[in-house]
């Protein structure tokens, strides 16, 4: 599918990280820009960015968490710009945990915003490009989703979702005219990994490295323009371990391991840990 002057895309998580770096990537093809954000306190800012540059933007502070929240965005695009053309589904959270250490609320949260958000603001528009025959859905999945680090169980099982879910979408509408792809980053150098590094200073495992998100920003555009089910986008080349793990589950294991993922996750959840615990600490001191 082309994407052309003129056309809408309406795209969640769109302040902040990732989102800024596809806002730009969008605006310069011309489209009709519908930015989704929570809290959204960087999207009037963004808008204003666009429109100061020639382009044409609304911004929406809503939380899709609510359902009637989710509504309100597609009717106030319908409302502004006509039926959306392209959904680009980025919003997405994650917590790095042990899995019994996160609250009911921490598991659900994320279920939501990544998972559940996505397959209904894709169900909300789809009915309207079906009836025009065209339309692309972007899903913005995650390595998490096939390599499945430790204590990321709620993100991993969302993004392993959103894999399937695009897939399933593809069959059923491929062939009246609305397709869908999955974008599937390793750790890239904006958005959550980097308040990961911040909070921790730790970087990623140098076996596995990190992407620009001017690379991940062009498959997103690439996978739009050449309708790709799936776009996996890390320095190093990743499919044949995952061919590993699908042919031998016991040895892909063992070799998913080895990268330092897991490490990785268990070292930034002791060092949020004890900079807790350090600011615990000061503010006792304070207080007294």
């Amino acid at each position: 599918m082309n994407i052309d002057a003129g056309q809408t895309v309406l795209l969640t998580g769109a302040s902040g990280g990732l989102g800024t770096h596809l806002t730009r990537a969008f605006a310069k093809t011309g489209a009709k820009l519908a930015l989704v954000a929570y809290p959204g306190d960087e999207l009037i800012t963004l808008r204003d960015e666009v429109r100061r540059a020639g382009g044409t933007a609304i911004a929406l502070a809503r939380d899709l968490r609510l359902s009637e929240e989710r509504q309100e965005v597609v009717a106030e695009v319908r409302k502004e710009f006509g039926a959306t053309d392209i959904l680009v589904n980025n919003a997405g959270i994650e917590f790095t945990s042990p899995y019994d250490v996160l609250s009911e609320q921490n598991i659900v949260d994320v279920l939501r915003v990544n998972l559940e958000a996505t397959m209904i603001m894709s169900w909300l528009v789809l009915p309207e490009m079906l009836r025009r025959g065209k339309g692309h859905i972007v899903n913005m999945s995650s390595l998490a989703g096939k390599a499945n680090p430790a204590l990321q169980e709620p993100y991993a099982a969302s993004k392993a979702g959103l894999i399937g879910f695009t897939y399933s979408l593809r069959a059923s509408y491929r062939s009246a005219g609305v397709s869908a792809s999955a974008i599937v980053p390793g750790f890239v150098e904006t958005g959550i990994y980097t308040r990961l590094k911040e909070r921790s200073g730790l970087a990623a495992p140098k076996l596995l490295g990190t992407s620009s998100p001017e690379k991940v920003v062009a498959a997103v555009i690439r996978a739009v323009q050449r309708d790709l089910p799936e776009v996996i986008i890390n320095p190093i080349p990743v499919r044949p371990l995952l061919a590993l793990c699908a042919l031998l589950p016991r040895v892909g294991e063992r070799a998913l391991a080895m990268t330092g993922g897991h490490d990785f996750f268990r070292r930034v959840f002791q060092a949020s840990r004890r900079g807790q615990e350090t600011r615990k600490t000061t503010e006792t001191t304070v207080a007294k």
